[in-house]
């Protein structure tokens, strides 16, 4: 039986030759399609023709969050940046967080989350008095007009920049512990030093001063505990105390003075 001559194996260079034109009919193709691709991305019918909002919009309306945002959508179903769209939509004001999907074929849907305003803030740095932020209930600071604010007894924060959140904390700590004594805060105060001061709806200011969370907390248990026996016995409201001593307080009550009338009229 004849034996068939074994095939012979062409040149190195004709294969390469062959490999390459391979690759570029390969690359071609790829080309091709994603040209393709993009023609067919690029028509009208993927253009984003509707966005769905849901969540929360106290503050808003759907109308309201579209006229803002819409403008800084680009791209179309395809193209648009999605990170992009969600910056736009949290720009927004009240707008905390804003989830962006798409939709099939031209849709946008998204879900809101709005700030739920708990306290004014006054960045103690700038030396203005006049609070003219939020913070939320995550202690987070945003921009929002303040006429929207539903609750007018919202507490103010003053604090440096940065502190809002422990701030709050400590607010969220201290307030059942003034509630005891039927008063309310209505401004807490942080220095640059760490020392911290409560305004109360009674009129009432106390210096309570530095120290943990749970330290500031402690002495001020203990001043309320025994406060009653001193407004008690003078029959007078508290305006003011001082929590910074080591082994006391200091108190000033309504109507009680601790300057001597008799020095008063000496230095007249």
């Amino acid at each position: 039986m004849a034996r068939t001559a074994p095939a012979t194996a062409l040149p190195a260079d004709i294969r390469l030759m062959n490999l390459t034109a391979i690759i570029f009919a390969a690359l071609g193709a790829v080309a091709v399609l994603a040209l393709g691709l993009l023609w067919v991305a690029k028509q009208p019918v993927f253009a984003v023709r509707a966005i769905r909002i849901d969540g929360d919009m106290a503050h808003n309306s759907a109308l309201t969050i579209r006229a803002n945002a819409a403008p800084k959508l680009a791209g179309n179903f395809f193209t648009l940046d999605l990170g992009a769209a969600r910056r736009a939509f949290e720009a927004v004001p009240w707008v905390r967080q804003a989830v962006v999907r798409r939709v099939w074929p031209n849709r946008l849907s998204v879900q809101l989350e709005e700030h739920r305003a708990v306290a004014l803030w006054v960045n103690a740095a700038n030396g203005d008095e006049a609070a003219d932020k939020l913070v939320n209930s995550f202690g987070e600071v945003f921009e929002a007009n303040l006429g929207d604010v539903e609750d007018d007894a919202l507490p103010t924060l003053r604090g440096p920049e940065g502190t809002s959140a422990a701030m709050l904390a400590l607010f969220t700590r201290l307030q059942p512990v003034f509630a005891t004594m039927d008063a309310h805060i209505d401004a807490l105060a942080l220095s640059g030093r760490g020392s911290w001061r409560v305004g109360l709806d009674t009129g009432a200011e106390i210096e309570l001063g530095r120290g943990s969370d749970d330290e500031v907390l402690e002495r001020t248990q203990s001043f309320i505990a025994t406060l009653p026996q001193v407004t008690g016995h003078f029959q007078r409201a508290l305006q003011y105390a001082d929590l910074r001593h080591r082994d006391g307080y200091a108190v000033r009550l309504k109507g009680i003075t601790t300057v001597d009338a008799a020095a008063k009229s000496e230095k007249k």
